[in-house]
């Protein structure tokens, strides 16, 4: 069983945004690569660490964990933090711990080998992608074009002399404490361990050309607006041999339906009938995200009743089910009657069969509301 993402951080369920942040930053010191060279333990809870800030620290990621626990973020669960290297980790939340070890890690590439080369990763691109309700509901697989940073051909690189290759250089001062060691990242290569020997005319000084890229998502059913996606590997390139390209982070913009509204996993309709209809009973053919179906409206139907179309809503991200489809019926009143049908209504008035006459059975407006919420 996974341990509980509070009892990581050793902090309470009612912890405030900048005390998980506290809590995350202790733990990643104390478990640093670069202070446990070799521990395979300290690495591992470095992860965990790691993967339980990234949860934490998102209030829409926090709220699911704290109403599902771990299973919000199971069989594929969207935004999840398991599986996080130590390449996510530094990229994403390095700033929160990396001036305790003089802005560099050494280390990076190997993690605990010690003295080893920084690996770096390429900036992360971002995009977003306006999707109908339709294919929320379906999922779809999406081809984008973006432009993206890689290495030129023929780029060639050397290890830095004035770090010699470790991407870092090493101060010591004399303190009232004694003699103290920082070590900074290198000026002359960024922390890479790698200078250009030789570039085509074309790149840049990093040895970096812009390309055209069509990339392939593929967007799970349920996704809402506002979510993120992450497509590794998909970012900018980064200078060196050792390098590693960073993410394309694909924000999810839900364009709106013309009839159905979202609500969570469940969709609402508005379905006008007019008199006749409600008093004699009807068929109608409706909107849902997998096409039209018909349903039957019994005579005598209400304005204000709903009917609830079970798994007609949108697909849980987590797996769950889907939601429903609450079908909102209103019956139309006309505006401009004609002589007759005035001198119709004028007849009804007294006909004890237009009274209204509600029975205990039929709910009220708010109870109603209640029950939709419920």
């Amino acid at each position: 069983m996974k341990k509980d993402y509070y009892e990581i951080l050793s902090i309470e369920r009612t912890a405030t945004t900048e005390q998980i942040k506290k809590a995350y930053r202790k733990k990643a010191i104390e478990y640093h690569p670069d202070k446990n060279p070799g521990n395979k333990e300290a690495e591992e809870n470095f992860k965990l660490a790691a993967e339980a800030y990234e949860i934490l620290s998102d209030p829409n990621k926090k709220a699911r964990y704290d109403q599902y626990g771990h299973a919000a973020f199971e069989n594929g669960g969207f935004g999840g933090g398991g599986g996080m290297n130590m390449d996510d980790i530094f990229s994403q939340f390095g700033d929160i711990f990396g001036s305790a070890f003089g802005g560099g890690f050494s280390g990076f590439g190997g993690f605990g080998g010690g003295g080893g080369q920084r690996r770096m990763k390429g900036s992360n691109l971002r995009i977003k992608v306006k999707l109908t309700l339709e294919e929320i509901a379906n999922g779809v697989e999406k081809k984008i074009k973006v432009k993206r940073k890689i290495q030129a051909h023929g780029v060639s690189f050397k290890t830095c002399p004035t770090c010699n290759g470790t991407g870092q250089v090493m101060k010591v001062t004399n303190t009232i404490l004694g003699r103290m060691q920082t070590a900074s990242s290198c000026h002359s290569c960024g922390g890479t361990g790698q200078i250009i020997e030789s570039k085509p005319n074309h790149a840049d000084a990093q040895g970096m050309i812009m390309e055209d890229d069509t990339v392939s998502i593929k967007i799970p059913a349920g996704v809402a607006d506002g979510m993120q996606l992450k497509v590794s590997g998909k970012g900018n390139d980064a200078p060196g041999n050792n390098s590693i390209p960073g993410d394309l982070i694909v924000a999810i913009e839900e364009i709106e339906h013309e009839t159905l509204k979202r609500e969570g996993e469940n969709l609402h309709l508005d379905l006008y009938i007019s008199f006749a209809e409600a008093a004699l009973g009807t068929n109608k053919d409706i909107d849902t995200v997998n096409g039209k179906v018909r349903i039957k409206l019994e005579e005598g139907i209400q304005s204000g009743k709903i009917l609830r179309l079970k798994g007609k809503g949108v697909p849980s991200i987590n797996s769950y089910g889907s939601g429903d489809l609450l079908v909102h019926v209103n019956v139309w009143t006309p505006k401009k009657l004609t002589k007759e049908q005035k001198q119709f209504f004028e007849n009804s008035l007294t006909d004890e069969n237009f009274t209204p006459s509600p029975e205990k059975s039929d709910k009220s407006f708010f109870e109603k509301v209640k029950d939709m919420f419920s």
